[in-house]
This record gives C-alpha cells, sequence and structure tokens, in this order.
C-alpha cells in the first residue's frame, strides 16, 4: 500500500551539508528542512530567504540555504 510507513522515503541527516538549494516549493524554509532527521538537529528555525534577496544562513548550524526559481 502506497502511504504506509515502511513506503515513507529514507530521512536524510540533519545538518550535513553547508549548502543546500531549494525552491519555492520548499516555502516556507525551516532549518532543520522537512525530511531530515531532527533528533540530532538544533531547534527548527525559519529562514526569511526571499526577504533576505534569495539566500538565507541558519544562525545554528551555518547552513546556506539557496533560492533556484
Amino acid at each position: 500500500m502506497s502511504g504506509s510507513p515502511s513506503a515513507a522515503a529514507p530521512l536524510v541527516p540533519a545538518n550535513a551539508e553547508n549548502r543546500y538549494e531549494v525552491t519555492r516549493t520548499d516555502l516556507p524554509l525551516s532549518c532543520p528542512m522537512p525530511g531530515m532527521e531532527l533528533w540530532n538537529s538544533h531547534p527548527k528555525v525559519y529562514l526569511p530567504i526571499v526577504d533576505d534577496g534569495g539566500e538565507s544562513t541558519c544562525a545554528y548550524c551555518g547552513a546556506h540555504y539557496i533560492l533556484r526559481d
């Protein structure tokens, strides 16, 4: 069955990269992003990437996000 938990996409490690490219479908942008493991990460924060001119940096982990559309 396609909606079962076993069919869910695997989680990716949070804060594993320094640079992420995102699109408008990812808005509102949060760090860590949905789909990332949260157990070893910082509290979720929302980043104003549109107001920041298309680039934002997380104050907790330093991850840099770039809006690509």
